[in-house]
């Protein structure tokens, strides 16, 4: 199930960082003020941009990686393929737990990258940072259990 994926090419990656550092520059988060851009990568090779939205009600928030997924499905994307995360910050940041499953809905296995002000870039995978993780194929091996 965790199979090596397709290494993204030298333009994909600064294509998403771009999409994502001017994705964050929109965000709306005026209570946090952390400001978060993310894209996606989509199967049809296409980047989806996405940002933070804050709510007063603040379950009401969405994530930038909620968001940017949400417009890859938009666009008919079926899986993911790879996932970057701006914040203009000193440390680098990675999706909370909610955004690891919505992303995790679409592939387990995909690099997740995480860029701030410092010169590096950080790279893990989607199933290092969500491991064991709940998805599809549990729901399709519980129903097999039932299945007349």
């Amino acid at each position: 199930m965790n199979e090596k994926k397709e290494a993204l090419k030298d333009y994909q990656l600064v294509e998403m960082e771009v999409k994502a550092r001017d994705a964050a520059e929109n965000a709306y988060c005026p209570y946090s003020n952390f400001f978060v851009g993310c894209t996606v990568l989509g199967d049809n090779d296409q980047v989806y941009a996405g940002c933070n939205v804050e709510n007063a009600a603040y379950p009401s928030t969405f994530c930038a990686e909620a968001n940017a997924v949400g417009n890859a499905i938009a666009d008919g994307v079926k899986a993911i393929k790879a996932v970057l995360i701006f914040t203009p910050t000193d440390v680098h940041t990675f999706p909370c737990g909610n955004c690891r499953q919505i992303l995790n809905e679409f592939s387990n296995n995909i690099p997740v990258y995480s860029v701030c002000n410092s010169s590096t870039v950080e790279e893990t995978l989607l199933c290092d940072l969500l491991p064991t993780a709940y998805g599809p194929h549990n729901l399709y091996e519980s129903q097999a259990g039932f299945a007349k």
